[in-house]
């Protein structure tokens, strides 16, 4: 699990669809998309969620909700994304089954350290910086805690907060496996453009590590 990691934010996209800037960003070069709706009823989370699954499935990149195990299981996503308040790691796999994704949030060291009992498939360390677009967090990481949590932990990495072209580099010679955004794409001019760039840095990099 490597690359850039989309997450959407329908406040962020303007006067495109969230469906339009998936398919711009995957078209750049997004490995993975988190579908993340905080507002909206349940049949439209299911709807709107079917029309990306649809998209993105020929193209064989991962789905992950954001914190409806409910709405995962009814479009058959590939994965759920879980905070610490949200429901238990034991029961979100045995609702989303073996071969599910399942990525864990992780805001202190005690959750870094409760994750190494855990068989998630990834550790979304949040944030790395500070960011607008999530301020419910207990403070934000930097490189310095980015490359602590890379040298204890078991689990590959996905960096968010704060992540843009002029910092992905920096993130992922610290240990980020992959980098999640969400206005640097959400909110670009060109989507797609943004996209390109973003994922040629983080793949550059990678390859460098």
């Amino acid at each position: 699990m490597k690359g850039l990691y989309l997450v959407t934010d329908r406040g962020l996209c303007g006067r495109r669809t969230v469906e339009d800037v998936v398919l711009l960003a995957v078209k750049g070069g997004a490995a993975i998309v988190q579908l993340r709706e905080k507002d909206v009823p349940t049949r439209s989370f299911i709807e709107q969620a079917s029309r990306i699954k649809e998209i993105l499935a020929p193209l064989n990149v991962p789905l992950i909700i954001n914190d409806r195990i409910d709405v995962a299981l009814a479009i058959g996503a590939d994965g759920i994304h879980i905070g610490q308040e949200d429901m238990p790691y034991d029961a979100a796999r045995r609702l989303m089954g073996p071969g599910a994704i399942i990525g864990l949030s992780v805001e202190t060291w005690e959750d870094v350290e409760k994750a190494q009992k855990l068989d998630v498939d990834y550790l979304g360390v949040s944030p790395v910086f500070e960011t607008p677009t999530k301020t419910d967090t207990k403070g934000a990481w930097g490189l310095t805690g980015l490359a602590r949590i890379k040298a204890f932990s078991r689990h590959p990495l996905v960096a968010i907060g704060g992540l843009h072209r002029e910092n992905a580099e920096a993130a992922v010679r610290a240990g980020a496996d992959c980098i999640a955004v969400v206005s640097a794409v959400c909110s670009a001019p060109d989507p797609l453009s943004a996209a390109r760039e973003l994922s040629g840095i983080i793949n550059d990099a990678l390859l460098k590590r």
